[in-house]
């Protein structure tokens, strides 16, 4: 019976979360060893590296998600869409808050899982370190959502030039942080910039975009 399994629980289908369902559900999962649950917020997964590109609008990040529904049934473990909202060790057990709509309609009620194993690997958010105004002016990079937001704002600013016809108009860009996503960020926005030029939208020019990597 599926209730005997052994129970795995993993809450966050990052790369870890959703690599190690992968390996333990066909290491386990396809021989009925253990019942893996992958547990996620969100519906998809989009690997982080590539945010950067999605940012500056050189990779279409809808082509690039995966399902979790499609990688668990290829995979032999099962996703259970939900926030983690509470964790009672004495009865092993994970709370899930209820899932709303738009709308603001309950969906889906809150929920218990049971465990045996729980792996919690949320992963990581970028840090402000409580710097005064970065929270109200500063756009993150920590998921799609927000990469799109970055993409729709710079194309915002070229179409604001286009139209305004303001004489030679500068647009500054301050990215911080200087590893591997800043840097590259850098870059990918530097190429959009003559690519953004080449396509028509040349009210800014590529050598009037200023863009400045802070690090500490």
């Amino acid at each position: 019976m599926t209730d005997q399994l052994h129970k795995i629980v993993i809450v966050g289908g990052g790369a870890g979360g959703l690599g190690l369902a992968t390996r333990l559900g066909k290491k386990l999962g396809k021989k009925k060893k253990a019942r893996i649950t992958l547990v996620d917020v969100r519906k998809t997964h989009f690997w982080k590296p590539l945010l950067h590109e999605v940012a500056a609008g050189s990779l279409n990040a809808f082509e690039d998600e995966l399902s979790y529904l499609a990688q668990a049934k290829w995979n032999h473990f099962h996703f259970l869409p939900g926030r983690m909202c509470g964790l009672d060790r004495d009865n092993k057990t994970i709370t899930l808050a209820p899932i709303n709509d738009d709308n603001g309609e309950e969906v889906v009620p809150e929920r218990s899982l049971e465990y045996d194993d729980l792996v919690i690997c949320l992963g990581s958010t970028a840090n402000d370190f409580n710097t005064p105004g970065a929270v109200d002016h500063c756009l993150f990079l920590d998921n799609r959502e927000e990469a799109e937001r970055v993409h729709t704002t710079l194309l915002n600013h070229y179409l604001h030039a286009q139209a305004s016809r303001e004489k030679s108009p500068e647009l500054n860009i301050a990215i911080i942080g200087a590893g591997a996503t800043g840097v590259e960020l850098a870059a990918e926005l530097h190429h959009a910039a003559i690519e953004l030029a080449r396509y028509g939208l040349d009210a800014i020019q590529p050598n009037k975009v200023k863009i400045t990597v802070i690090e500490g």
